[in-house]
């Protein structure tokens, strides 16, 4: 890997005093450290904004970029919204690599340089991550997260790519439809399971300010935003019944998605997109998801080398 290569961290955050510390000492612990790293105080009313005062006096390349208070914790939208208030302070071209990064992980501490160094050993890969676990009675549980999908919670993107898909959208499946959209411009998007970068993720994913079954009704709306088929969900839908919350999560995704199709709800604009992301989902249910992902990355394989390499 080449030493010089630099990271840039956005990480938006309300109201994480609880974890947060966690979060800023592994960062600080990493084996290569990001060349900035700008919090975004989203209107906090904890002990965040003291806990993030802290840090930036011991370490000068950490700042901090402060919002009024909504009033609530922002999701979806809302946390793009304050990505973005950290974004637009940069110059992206100073930077390799950028990773959107939530404040309630516990990242090991090779984790950006590993993450690195498997980017610039395959040029193709645009968007990466570990895979997130949490604790529960002492014990290392898998969120069971794709390995077609770089995780939300650190997102990690060659700055490239990043700036080629348009950033993220500003809607609630922001962190699915970045990585279709990096696989249809030919690029690979992908998460590894392999030990030394798994992190812990101290919220569990998909949970929600309001309680887990807001937040899994609102994946389901973000499934039918994205333009997931409706077969393809339910199966999804299934498959997350037999995750905690045992039944009761995967029908509240299912009701999320079914509100939105039976109320007419918008979908995102680009149907070109829609069309590439069903395509791919039937092929999975009938080969799986990983030789559906295969596939499309090998036929895009020559898109990409024309784009890249002239």
């Amino acid at each position: 890997m080449n030493s010089k290569m630099s990271y840039l961290i956005i990480s938006p955050c309300r109201n994480e005093a609880d974890f947060m510390r966690k979060t800023l000492d592994s960062v600080v612990a990493q084996s290569v450290l990001p060349a900035k790293w700008v919090i975004v105080d989203d209107g906090s009313t904890d002990e965040t904004p003291d806990i993030i005062a802290e840090y930036i006096r011991k370490y000068n390349w950490i700042s901090v970029i402060r919002n009024d208070d909504r009033g609530k914790r922002a999701v979806g939208p809302g946390v793009i919204e304050a990505f973005y208030r950290g974004y637009e302070t940069i110059n992206a071209n100073d930077y390799d690599y950028i990773c959107k990064l939530d404040m309630d992980l516990i990242l090991p501490p090779d984790y950006f340089k590993l993450l690195m160094k498997e980017m610039e050993d395959n040029p193709r890969l645009g968007c990466f991550s570990g895979k997130p676990y949490y604790i529960s009675n002492g014990e290392e549980i898998s969120e069971k997260c794709g390995d077609e999908m770089c995780v939300g919670a650190s997102k990690f993107y060659r700055r490239e790519c990043f700036e080629e898909i348009g950033g993220f959208v500003r809607e609630v499946m922001w962190d699915a439809i970045d990585c279709h959209r990096a696989r249809f411009m030919g690029w690979i998007a992908r998460s590894s399971d392999a030990k030394d970068i798994r992190f812990i993720h101290l919220r569990p994913m998909g949970s929600s300010e309001k309680g887990i079954l807001t937040g899994r009704m609102r994946h389901g709306f973000g499934q039918y935003y994205m333009g997931s088929s409706f077969i393809y969900f339910m199966a999804t839908a299934v498959y997350r019944m037999m995750r905690p919350p045992y039944i009761v999560g995967g029908l509240a995704m299912a009701w999320g998605y079914l509100k939105s199709l039976l109320s007419g709800a918008d979908q995102q604009s680009d149907k070109t997109l829609i069309k590439f992301i069903r395509r791919y989902q039937r092929r999975a249910l009938i080969v799986g998801k990983k030789k559906a992902i295969q596939e499309i990355n090998d036929r895009k394989e020559a898109l990409w080398r024309r784009s890249h390499h002239g």
